[in-house]
């Protein structure tokens, strides 16, 4: 059994990361389907750990939130990583999600995502969360579409175009 839950849904468990995950990051990374439209390919076990000591753990102590690893209640098994991770550089809350191939097109996405917003709505006071994907990202597009988000239109972050999507708490309700 798995501690740090953060919280659970009727099929998928929520935890906090810890570094002993390591392994689990860098395999669901080093698929090139899953990272098709990331393009953060990972390389190594190492790159892995940094990514947990430099991005994803700090969030936890900053902000109270992150990105949580996911796992099917009726097996245990991880199957990718859902949350909210704050981005100061943007001024915003984003939602984003990344599943093991495996378990696409069973709705665990669209499950976990919403899971996220309502933890982030209900539990952290948020007012407002921003979902961007890449405009051939049609699941990904999708996903945050099904949760009931807003299209907001096209914007370049980081470099490249994303459709941008946001729902507030006033929405939420």
């Amino acid at each position: 059994m798995y501690y740090n839950i953060v919280f659970e849904t009727n099929r998928l468990i929520f935890r906090l990361f810890t570094m002993e995950d390591a392994a689990l990051i860098y395999e669901l990374n080093s698929d090139p389907d899953v990272v098709r439209y990331t393009l953060d390919p990972m390389h190594s076990l190492q790159q892995a750990q940094d990514v947990l000591e430099k991005v994803i753990l700090p969030q936890y102590a900053l902000y109270n939130h992150g990105r949580w690893a996911v796992h099917e209640k009726s097996n245990l098994n991880f199957i990718g990583w859902c949350g909210l991770k704050c981005r100061p550089e943007l001024n915003e809350i984003d939602l984003g999600y990344r599943f093991k191939k495996e378990s696409w097109g069973k709705g665990f996405a669209t499950e976990a995502a919403f899971a996220s917003l309502e933890y982030g709505f209900s539990k952290l006071e948020l007012k407002r969360i921003m979902g961007r994907a890449l405009p051939e990202n049609l699941a990904s597009i999708s996903v945050l579409e099904k949760c009931g988000m807003q299209y907001l239109g096209e914007e370049v972050i980081e470099g490249l175009l994303h459709k941008t999507y946001e729902k507030t708490a006033l929405l939420h309700l």
